[in-house]
């Protein structure tokens, strides 16, 4: 396959027009006449995940957040970004991202992450008002009752382990039904949790003072995983789709992309 067909399947399947107009998603840098036989898909493109690319033989990189999402104004290689660019281009990969585009699509990102957590009866959280049937965000319940802390135990079971593990707000005693979930950071959908009437909200990135404020005033619990770990799982979904679809060879990165690292005091 063609790095333009490739391009053209993606955006089928998570058009450009569904992003946010502060986003930057689509084809980064690569040759459209290229030959794609195989697909590397991480949460991020950073070097790391690069090496890994060039490791595995991956002609094409697809990934959930943008390298370039905010304007710089040089590519060169004394910069950040620029290494990872001028990198990728001399080893002949191609660079793609679907970010809230995949946010809000049917299935997406949060589909994944209901799904791994076992909620049923799932719709969006933040529906589209155009589009209703996709938007932020899934409210599901569980198939049967259990208590805060023992869905905690079912998510840190569920998703990729990381360094900061899952953090839980509330009662851990608390009855836990209807969940409601969203990939990545959460804190916009705080709100909208708390008007769908659910017991629990699961998501990553939560902040002290928004946290505080929305227990205090009534909100559902929460549960707060790393942004890595919470979006990983979609990317199982995308190279499911590009296995069958297209009938590429898929290879999905367990890097963690996540700033944070495990720690223990030897010291002391």
């Amino acid at each position: 396959m063609l790095v333009a067909d490739l391009v053209k399947l993606l955006e089928q399947r998570y058009p450009t027009a569904w992003a946010e107009d502060w986003d930057r998603v689509g084809f980064v840098l690569g040759d459209p006449d290229a030959t794609v036989t195989r697909v590397l898909l991480a949460v991020d493109c950073d070097p790391a995940v690069v090496d890994e690319a060039a490791r595995v033989g991956a002609e094409f990189v697809f990934t959930h957040h943008p390298l370039l999402l905010r304007g710089v104004s040089s590519v060169a290689p004394t910069t950040y970004k620029g290494r990872i660019v001028h990198r990728m281009i001399r080893s002949g990969m191609a660079l793609y991202t679907a970010h809230t585009n995949a946010d809000v699509a049917n299935p997406g990102v949060s589909d994944v992450l209901a799904a791994r957590v076992g909620l049923v009866e799932v719709h969006p959280l933040r529906p589209d008002p155009k589009a209703p049937e996709r938007g932020h965000g899934r409210v599901g319940r569980l198939p049967e009752p259990m208590t805060l802390a023992q869905f905690a135990r079912l998510v840190a079971d569920q998703l990729p382990t990381a360094a900061s593990g899952v953090r839980l707000a509330g009662d851990p005693a608390a009855r836990v039904e209807r969940v409601a979930v969203s990939g990545g950071a959460g804190d916009a959908f705080l709100a909208d949790a708390t008007r769908a009437g659910v017991d629990a909200y699961l998501t990553a990135d939560l902040r002290h003072h928004p946290a505080q404020e929305h227990l205090a005033n009534g909100g559902p619990a929460l549960v707060d995983v790393t942004h890595w770990a919470s979006e990983r799982p979609w990317l199982d979904d995308v190279a499911a789709f590009l296995r069958a679809e297209a009938g590429l060879q898929t290879i999905v990165s367990d890097v963690d992309t996540s700033p944070w690292v495990p720690w223990e005091d030897n010291d002391s």
